[in-house]
């Protein structure tokens, strides 16, 4: 199997023991990285995703259990990655929550959890991870945003506010690593049909009276003028371009991937 820009270094992707995440780690395996993955989920089904990567890539990967809202967890999982390969190379800020409601109504523990989780979450990884990186003088840093991180939508405002913060986070980061090798930049996903989304779908269908198929149909075409999903696959590709040569000077950009969300 060919490989990348990244064959032999190590990649640690947040919140990957399914869907964006796992896509991402997957990417960054087929292109040679050896993975760190981390999430929650049944104990097996995590097992089998992380024997997955080693048999369908040939690299070795390990499973962080660490609570992405515990920055000592978060310290400890960096640390563990550098402790087993040697370095960490590829940061992948991925893990993320959401809870809707008008701004009157949302309960402030969910606004505490959604920004612990969405953002804090993310400085606390860079934080331990920098050192490393710029001694080294190579370190790529990939935050997962969303077009809400550009735009807003209601009901949303912990989740919007989160995102918004991390494109900010990924710009200064991008400064601050300028001339040591190591680049930030966030990726801004429009609709992914994750289980969060295919919740609100859910939702929707019981809230409007209509089908699930209708929904859908709803929900992308009041947003996304290609009224196709992003797939996790897609941005897994994107995130692996993130860490070619050709992106060796993209700093603190935020690119959409979104079906033209956010052109509009």
């Amino acid at each position: 199997m060919l490989k990348g820009n990244i064959s032999g270094k190590t990649a640690l992707v947040t919140g990957s023991t399914s869907g964006i995440g796992l896509a991402t780690a997957r990417a960054l395996a087929q292109d040679g990285a050896n993975i760190v993955i981390n999430g929650f989920g049944d104990k097996n089904a995590i097992e089998a995703e992380r024997a997955g990567l080693e048999k369908d890539f040939g690299i070795k990967a390990i499973y962080s259990a660490a609570d992405m809202s515990k920055p000592a967890e978060i310290a400890e999982m960096v640390a563990t990655a550098e402790k087993t390969f040697g370095s960490l190379d590829v940061l992948v800020n991925n893990a993320g929550i959401q809870f809707v409601a008008n701004i009157e109504d949302f309960p402030p523990e969910k606004w505490d959890a959604i920004i612990a989780i969405n953002l804090s979450s993310a400085f606390h990884s860079i934080r331990a991870a920098m050192p490393g990186m710029k001694k080294r003088k190579w370190g790529r840093i990939i935050n997962i945003a969303s077009a809400h991180g550009l735009v807003a939508s209601p009901q949303k405002v912990a989740y919007v506010a989160a995102k918004h913060g991390l494109v900010g986070l990924s710009k200064v980061v991008a400064i601050e690593a300028a001339n040591d090798g190591v680049t930030c930049n966030a990726i801004c996903p429009g609709w992914v049909l994750t289980p969060l989304v295919q919740k609100q779908i859910d939702d929707m269908a019981t809230r409007d009276n209509i089908s699930s198929d209708a929904a859908r149909s709803k929900l992308l075409g009041e947003k996304q003028p290609s009224e196709q999903f992003v797939t996790p696959e897609q941005i897994g590709k994107l995130a692996v371009f993130l860490c070619s040569e050709g992106a060796d000077e993209m700093r603190g950009a935020a690119l959409q991937i979104d079906g033209g969300w956010t052109s509009q």
